[in-house]
């Protein structure tokens, strides 16, 4: 009964920071909504940074759980296909799922008292995918499918080009232009690493 409670107390959370930012949502607003008193929530989480953080780390796992996910069926014949599918997924998580959205923008736009913490919540997100990642290019390399070069230097210039349309996401969520920034820099960067 606890758990359900606190993960709709985190429900609600999320949407009141999406919608009004760590300044604008308060816990009395989000108790309003779940249908208790503010200070009922405090036998669920310690006050609202503790909330924040907790709906942060629960949107944290599912982009790495989503990310793994795919990776894990990536094989070792088609990187082409595989890349561009990796980059359709961010692009369809981050503009589709609540969570993610909530995660991108405040990894972006942290509150200033929890910015550290959030820098080291995106930092272990990275730990926890670029391994996996470099290990596909590796097998990419070793099936002599792409370039042979250290698996490290492909799998950051494609961290390079998943940033910079998470970066065209936070700040322009233009279609065009995010289209437009995704075929130049794709383009380029499969150029790179093509046997052809």
């Amino acid at each position: 009964m606890i758990f359900l409670k606190s993960k709709e107390i985190k429900d609600i959370a999320l949407k009141c920071f999406t919608t009004h930012g760590y300044e604008g949502a308060s816990l009395s607003q989000i108790a309003e909504q779940v249908g208790m008193k503010k200070q009922s929530l405090y036998a669920h989480f310690k006050g609202k940074d503790d909330l924040f953080l907790q709906v942060l780390q629960d949107a944290k796992e599912t982009e790495i759980s989503s990310k793994l996910q795919y990776l894990s069926k990536v094989g070792t014949q088609n990187p082409k296909t595989d890349l561009l599918g990796y980059l359709q997924l961010v692009i369809d998580m981050f503009q589709k799922n609540e969570q993610l959205k909530f995660w991108l923008r405040i990894s972006f736009f942290p509150p200033p008292h929890l910015a550290k913490a959030i820098d080291e919540e995106v930092i272990d997100t990275e730990k926890k995918i670029q391994p996996v990642l470099e290990s596909k290019f590796q097998a990419w390399i070793d099936a002599k499918v792409i370039m042979e070069d250290a698996a490290s230097i492909p799998t950051l210039a494609f961290l390079g080009v998943v940033d910079s349309i998470m970066l065209e996401l936070v700040y322009g969520n233009n279609e065009i232009r995010l289209n437009e920034k995704l075929n130049a820099s794709w383009t380029v960067f499969w150029r790179g690493i093509s046997q052809v």
